[in-house]
């Protein structure tokens, strides 16, 4: 007889349609029928396998690999439509699955034409915009809803604890249309993390918070998910909330991911123009290759790796412009100079007119650190930080 180990140990009977992904919040459990706790204790928490899914004609996910360890957030990052949701759809068994592979904890659960393991059967956690809390329940009992197979007591005890670690605990009496829009969103992540599931699959939870709530909740977030040691695959569209919040972000874009890598390797090390764009506004100049380098109005740029005489497109985020302020006279055809400054709180951008050695010009923006707002016309001396500087072939 085989040694069944049953790792969720907690089922939730939900009346939500899943089939149309109306539900916002619940946690399945998983029967690792095949899995040894040794086995377990080696395996990912989630890894997916050239996982392809089309509505129709439209490829929503193409070919995408990826894998998801015990603890690690990992954040599936991309414009709407790049087939980020219906990727985490697919891990959730909201979507079966037409090709690939999906395995959660080294147990495939699903394999086109021979397995689709249902959501209830998956030990996941499940997190989107819409708390969608059961309003006839107080906190307490819609954080305790999942965990009939505990004793009263123990159910209690683990939702306060998860209330507590939340900053929910005094609201435990409390229904739900008393309490506020992040406030819920708090008391929804509790219930979703309350059956201890293997991952934990959030989709844009915080969007439709206020920005100051939203950092403050994202923050409480990591700090639970990190204590319990849970896998979680987020989904944002917010570049800033993926680097804060991520261990490693995939990039999606056309229903492909792009680049996978840490927040650090994305935006220092892009692999393509698409990466650099997507996380923040940029300068975009052009130019020609000569001895290695591209000459531009802010000075020569080095382009290894691209054919002599070849054309490359240069991106240079706002940050790598160094502006040092020229006590001459004002003569806006000679120098590079200032157009307008404008304070935005922490930093300072600049609209700059860049003149460079060989008369061209490029209209340009800078972002300093604090207060730095030079009079229009003022001259200016641009330099560099040229790891904020990429150059590409044109036509990428």
């Amino acid at each position: 007889m085989k040694n069944r180990n049953a790792v969720g140990l907690f089922r939730v009977t939900m009346t939500d349609d899943f089939a149309s992904g109306d539900v916002s919040t619940m946690t399945y459990d998983l029967d690792m029928l095949e899995a040894t706790p040794h086995a377990r204790s080696r395996a990912t928490a989630l890894e997916m396998h050239h996982v392809r899914h089309a509505y129709g004609s439209h490829v929503a996910v193409d070919d995408v690999s990826l894998d998801l360890a015990p603890g690690e957030v990992v954040c599936l990052l991309g414009p709407s439509g790049c087939g980020k949701t219906t990727l985490l759809r697919v891990a959730a068994g909201l979507e079966k699955l037409q090709q690939g592979r999906v395995v959660i904890s080294g147990r495939d659960i699903g394999v086109p034409g021979r397995r689709h393991v249902p959501p209830e059967k998956r030990s996941v956690g499940l997190s989107f915009q819409d708390s969608a809390l059961f309003p006839h329940l107080t906190v307490l009992e819609n954080v305790t809803f999942g965990l009939e197979a505990l004793p009263v007591r123990e159910r209690r005890e683990r939702a306060m604890e998860l209330l507590e670690q939340l900053g929910m605990a005094t609201y435990a009496k409390a229904y739900p249309h008393m309490l506020s829009g992040g406030q819920q969103q708090r008391v929804a992540l509790a219930r979703a993390l309350a059956p201890a599931p293997q991952v934990m699959l959030l989709d844009e939870p915080f969007s439709s918070l206020d920005a100051r709530l939203r950092d403050r909740i994202r923050d409480d977030t990591l700090h639970v998910l990190k204590r319990l040691g849970t896998g979680t695959l987020l989904v944002t569209h917010d570049p800033e909330e993926a680097m804060f919040m991520a261990d490693r972000i995939a990039l999606m874009r056309d229903g492909r991911i792009v680049q996978m890598g840490t927040p650090q390797e994305l935006y220092c090390a892009p692999v393509h123009p698409f990466v650099v764009t997507f996380f923040g506004a940029v300068n975009e100049l052009q130019g020609e290759v000569r001895e290695g380098h591209v000459q531009t109005p802010i000075g020569r740029v080095a382009a290894p790796g691209l054919a002599e005489g070849s054309r490359a497109q240069v991106l240079v985020r706002p940050e790598a412009l160094r502006i040092h302020a020229l006590d001459i006279p004002d003569d806006a055809h000679r120098y590079s100079h200032v157009i307008m400054a404008k304070l935005l709180g922490s930093s300072s951008l600049l609209h700059l007119c860049a003149h460079g050695e060989d008369g061209r010009e490029a209209h340009l923006h800078a972002r300093v650190p604090g207060v730095f707002l030079p009079a229009p016309k003022q001259p200016v001396q641009i330099s560099l930080d040229p790891s904020q500087v990429f150059v590409f072939p044109a036509d990428l």
